[in-house]
């Protein structure tokens, strides 16, 4: 449920935007508001799961989520549904975080694991897949307020077969308290950082938003450093492949989930495809990463290393973004098809290879905090570059319209220049795994 929002807003939002009236950058907090809370409190809804339990962590994510989608879908102004997707954030952020601890929990024996990290990945596959066509169906038939909606019953079932079938939790440690300030810093300036690159107010405004948004950053570092127990322990960022891999993912994140917000638009607003076409169009990334991802990535990643494999992965994310910026000529299997294709293959390399470097320095006390450091890098990789490729894509389709070129024109060199910019986030992926990560291969080898 949690991965199928993150992809099913994305085919309904011209219609959002045409009924609620968002500005075209503005539209983007539809996505960001999600997920830079999701980003932002990973860690500390994971440490809540270790002091309160991770199954009533778990519960009280998916009630609040049921509670956030239902105000989702009844949404009468922009405002309404920002300050509700945030919510859903929130909540996601509790599920998220607690989830895998309890799939160990549950499979202490390493085949039984092994199987249940399987289904888990299947399971994540799944979500997208049904997301991007679900959107789609439910925008087109029944309307927008469903790709929410929709969530009510999952998130019931869910509560329902969880309160059956895992077993309360035990007793939790007496000792220690999360670091609430830590978490309400970072968001904080997570949001105000995007706020900064989407905000179309006055130089002086943004000027001001941004260095509030980096004295919260800095003022959470400072007290990582202090604190007794931080969310983060910054001295894990020594190594090369937490450092080296986390940013190469942000980065690489960046590219594509921006790309997905930007092509949903770009299929309906300038290709002129309906809400259910577009999702089936879409349909070809998340079946092909799902393929990649579990029947070929861990195959190549035991023959050659997870190095060689994320920077081919990298390569080809960077060959299918710069496929789909070309004029079209009409034929989807011209126009979109092969750079979906490429795409899928490129995630299906890079997001297995990339967790696999990000994990492999992993001390047994570590590997929690590796974890949420590597969910954190991908949400918050997501978010900026939704805002980043919005803001660009606007700019430029206001310059053409400036200029001008009729609407349809104008919004489909947005979109191109757009991918441009998402190509040019992965290859600046390529370049710290390049140098960061490759050189620490050479010392390993």
């Amino acid at each position: 449920m949690v991965i199928l929002d993150g992809t099913i807003v994305s085919i309904a939002l011209p219609a959002i935007q045409a009924d609620l009236g968002f500005s075209p950058s503005a539209l983007a907090w539809t996505v960001n508001a999600y997920l830079l809370p999701v980003g932002g409190l990973l860690l500390l809804a994971g440490r809540l799961g270790d002091l309160l339990g991770r199954r009533r962590v778990l519960l009280t994510g998916l009630v609040l989520f049921v509670l956030a989608s239902i105000l989702c879908g009844l949404a009468p102004d922009p405002a309404t549904l920002i300050g509700a997707r945030f919510a859903q954030g929130v909540a996601a952020a509790l599920a998220s975080a607690v989830v895998l601890g309890m799939v160990v929990e549950l499979f202490p024996e390493p085949a039984e694991r092994a199987r249940a990290m399987g289904v888990y990945a299947f399971v994540g596959a799944a979500g997208a897949s049904i997301g991007v066509l679900l959107g789609g169906v439910l925008t087109e038939t029944a309307g927008w307020p469903w790709i929410f909606w929709v969530n009510v019953p999952i998130g019931l079932v869910a509560v329902l077969l969880i309160r059956w079938a895992v077993a309360p939790d035990g007793p939790r440690p007496a000792a220690g308290r999360p670091d609430v300030l830590g978490g309400v810093l970072v968001t904080g300036g997570l949001v105000l950082a995007v706020l900064t690159i989407v905000d179309t107010s006055g130089p002086l405004v943004r000027t001001g938003t941004g260095l509030l948004a980096v004295a919260l950053l800095v003022g959470f570092v400072l007290r990582q450093r202090r604190v007794r127990e931080p969310l983060v322990r910054l001295g894990i960022f020594a190594s090369r492949a937490v450092s080296g891999g986390n940013a190469a993912q942000l980065l690489m994140v960046a590219g594509m989930l921006g790309f997905q917000f930007i092509a949903a638009q770009y299929l309906q607003n300038s290709l002129g495809y309906e809400p259910a076409a577009a999702g089936l169009a879409m349909l070809p990334i998340p079946l092909v990463i799902a393929v990649v991802s579990l029947a070929f990535s861990g195959r190549l990643i035991g023959w050659s290393g997870p190095f060689r494999v994320l920077v081919v992965g990298e390569l080809l994310l960077v060959a299918g973004l710069l496929l789909l910026a070309r004029p079209p000529v009409g034929a989807y299997a011209l126009d979109v098809l092969p750079s979906l294709a490429v795409l899928g293959i490129g995630a299906g390399l890079t997001l297995p290879a990339v967790t696999t470097v990000m994990m492999s320095d992993a001390t047994p006390a570590d590997a929690g905090l590796a974890s949420g450091l590597a969910n954190t890098s991908q949400q918050i990789g997501g978010a900026l570059g939704t805002a980043v490729l919005a803001a660009v894509a606007a700019a430029v389709t206001d310059g053409y319209l400036a200029a001008g070129e009729p609407a349809a024109a104008a919004l489909g060199a947005g979109y191109r220049i757009a991918f441009v910019v998402g190509a040019a986030a992965v290859a600046a992926a390529l370049a710290v795994t390049v140098v960061v990560l490759g050189r620490r291969s050479a010392d390993v080898a």
